[in-house]
């Protein structure tokens, strides 16, 4: 009996040397993880185990500073509810009292998280969202809920019911530091048997770190708050230690019924827009279509799409980028509730990412014209920066803004009338259109020395396309003149356009087929190394068995 006790030992060890190599050696961390904690879990020692990202507790705070106000990083965790997977129709966002300490929460109606995602949204860079309904994901790089949450607060506290789990996960600073932290530590307690009152939660060590170091002391406390979710399944966060000022006041103002504020310097000045200092006035324009409602202390946001504020509304302007088949929708109009409002709203899967972004020739103090313009363009074809607040700076989001601007200023042009003047705005030599607007964004030489740009014009737009259209004089032409050079002028553009498509369809297909076969060389050469590696482990496992064998005969 006691070498068999003895073999048991020596096999749990093997066992455990093997899984830890495994970890180390697998590409998929992840993955890893949770199928170590099945094999864990067999020889017991799972309980003692907590998952660690290999990250300094500093860094919570530093990624949180990429949100240079608290209304994005509320965004963030607005994101989470909506996106592809989770599919929530509601959202409460509550300011509550839990012993004493002021808390932000948010809960929603969506299809809650189990352990295993728990752990993905909780990890830095893990994010596979996928469209789903029609629906796209916004979030794509797997840091929103870090950075958002610890913009808001230092720490924050998950609670999710799914159809067959219960779980609760924690991200808390405060708790990294008293426990004196050299990586970050979330604990995660989770249980398959949703409804019991005691003694369920796997990972006990977890759950006295969760009830040592959150508002929530005992497993009662913890359970009821959990089972405040209403519905069937959904999640909830809290968010405590909340930032303040450098004065010690709290960073967000609560003093407002039914809304969340963020103080501006300067209250009086009228060029400020409100969703920079409202949350309701933030969340009504956040999403292009609205699909979700978000309620606000108690009070539903009215959902605000940018089209319903708009006059004079036209949509018959479009823009195509190489890298995509159809054309993008390009919609403007005047800003009825305040012309001092105006700019290009870009938004990306249907989220407001960049707001009142001004170009061409509303970028000039002189220019009347276009005051009050607002355009609307939803840039799937273009890559946001990490915080969501605006779009990387690349070749085609430049050839987005010019091609923005002048399709602007032929709406200003043709729209001679502020919806919201009395008299048709009269245009001044400075304000005529004979050259681009866009003097920051483009280059060329023009009089005196100056730089211009080039003239505004489709991408793809020939040589010819620009001849034809620069040789125009609309005042005198022949109406069938005219007919005649559109339509060669469009036959034109169309089979530009085709021969642009077709060539990078073809470059497509070849950097498929290259990428396909760095892939098979890669396979085959993981493949070759898995295959000794196992040979090495059963070698491995021969050795321990006969020697198990010999000291158990003797």
């Amino acid at each position: 009996m006691r070498g068999a006790r003895a073999i048991s030992r020596e096999h749990r060890g093997f066992d455990l040397f093997l899984i830890l190599r495994g970890l180390r050696w697998s590409k998929l961390v992840i993955k890893a993880g949770q199928y170590a904690r099945k094999v864990l879990s067999r020889v017991g020692i799972w309980h003692r185990i907590q998952i660690i990202n290999l990250i300094s507790p500093k860094y919570l705070d530093t990624n949180s500073t990429s949100h240079t106000g608290p209304f994005s990083a509320i965004a963030e965790l607005i994101d989470n509810a909506y996106d592809p997977g989770v599919d929530a129709e509601q959202i409460w966002i509550n300011k509550t009292q839990i012993k004493d300490m002021e808390c932000l929460t948010f809960m929603d109606n969506g299809n809650g998280l189990g352990s295993d995602k728990m752990l993905e949204m909780l990890s830095f860079g893990y994010s596979n969202k996928k469209a789903a309904k029609g629906k796209l994901p916004i979030g794509i790089y797997g840091n929103g809920f870090k950075s958002g949450s610890m913009r808001l607060g230092q720490d924050a506290i998950i609670l999710s019911k799914s159809e067959n789990e219960e779980c609760v996960g924690m991200l808390s600073q405060t708790y990294l530091e008293k426990i004196q932290a050299k990586q970050i530590t979330v604990p995660i307690i989770s249980t398959k048997k949703p409804g019991e009152k005691h003694g369920m939660w796997e990972n006990r060590a977890s759950l006295r770190d969760i009830l040592d170091h959150s508002p929530f002391n005992t497993e009662e406390e913890l359970l009821t708050e959990l089972h405040a979710i209403k519905s069937t399944s959904g999640t909830k966060v809290i968010i405590w230690n909340l930032r303040r000022t450098s004065e010690g006041n709290m960073e967000l103002d609560f003093t407002t019924e039914n809304d969340i504020r963020f103080p501006c310097d300067d209250t009086s000045d009228t060029s400020v827009p409100d969703y920079n200092s409202s949350l309701r006035a933030y969340c009504s324009i956040l999403y292009l279509k609205p699909s979700m409602q978000i309620n606000i202390r108690g009070q539903r946001v009215e959902n605000c799409p940018i089209y319903e504020s708009l006059d004079n509304i036209d949509r018959s302007y479009s823009y195509k980028p190489k890298t995509v088949k159809q054309k993008i929708r390009i919609t403007f109009g005047y800003n009825k509730k305040s012309k001092d409002h105006y700019g290009l709203m870009m938004y990306y899967h249907n989220r407001l990412i960049k707001a009142y972004r001004r170009v061409g020739c509303q970028l000039k103090a002189k220019n009347k014209r276009s005051i009050g313009v607002i355009g609307v363009i939803e840039c799937n074809h273009l890559k946001p920066t990490h915080n969501k607040q605006d779009f990387d700076n690349t070749d085609a989001y430049r050839n987005t803004i010019q091609n923005v601007a002048s399709k602007l200023r032929d709406y200003s042009g043709n729209s001679r009338t502020n919806p919201g003047d009395n008299e048709p705005i009269e245009e001044t030599d400075d304000e005529r259109p004979d050259e681009d607007d866009q003097l920051q964004e483009t280059s060329g030489e023009g009089p005196s020395g100056k730089k211009r740009p080039r003239p505004n014009c489709d991408e793809g737009e020939s040589g010819t396309d620009r001849v034809l259209r620069s040789s125009a004089a609309p005042t005198h032409e022949n109406v069938e003149i005219r007919g005649e050079r559109d339509r060669l002028l469009e036959a034109n553009r169309s089979l530009t356009q085709e021969n642009q498509d077709q060539a990078a369809q073809i470059d497509e297909l070849n950097l498929k087929v290259a990428q396909l076969e760095g892939e098979k060389a890669s396979l085959s050469e993981e493949c070759k190394q898995k295959t000794e590696r196992l040979e090495q482990v059963k070698n491995g496992m021969d050795a321990l068995w006969k020697k198990s064998t010999t000291s158990a005969t003797s």
